[in-house]
């Protein structure tokens, strides 16, 4: 699980073995460690129907439908998005890129450009 963050926006992207453990678990966890704190990101499962986030003590936590993680896993939607008053949502499957990176992306998504550039 990776995220970013570009001012007023959110994108978390997601491996196959990340949407299979959210799947399963309804919980993703990672962290930064910046030595006397952490920086932790969360994707959790929620009933809603649409995207939301908050930021509490260190903590970044997406929330994200089930009927939308069940799509990720089942079929080729690439993401979803949403907004929380000004903030702009993203959540998406994450896709080998397209240049050689020193980067495992053995667990990402094929990416889709790759047909259209042959």
């Amino acid at each position: 699980m990776k995220i970013r963050i570009k001012g007023n926006s959110l994108r978390y992207r997601l491996t196959k073995s990340d949407v299979y453990r959210l799947s399963q678990e309804g919980y993703l966890e990672a962290k930064t460690d910046f030595g006397d704190r952490e920086l932790i990101y969360v994707i959790q499962k929620t009933m809603g129907n649409d995207l939301s986030a908050f930021f509490n003590d260190n903590v970044i936590c997406l929330q994200i439908p089930g009927k939308m993680i069940g799509e990720l896993q089942s079929t080729d939607r690439v993401g979803f998005e949403g907004k929380k008053k000004d903030l702009h949502l993203l959540v998406e499957k994450d896709f080998s890129c397209l240049e050689k990176v020193n980067e495992d992306q053995s667990d990402h998504y094929p990416n889709p450009l790759v047909e259209k550039l042959k």
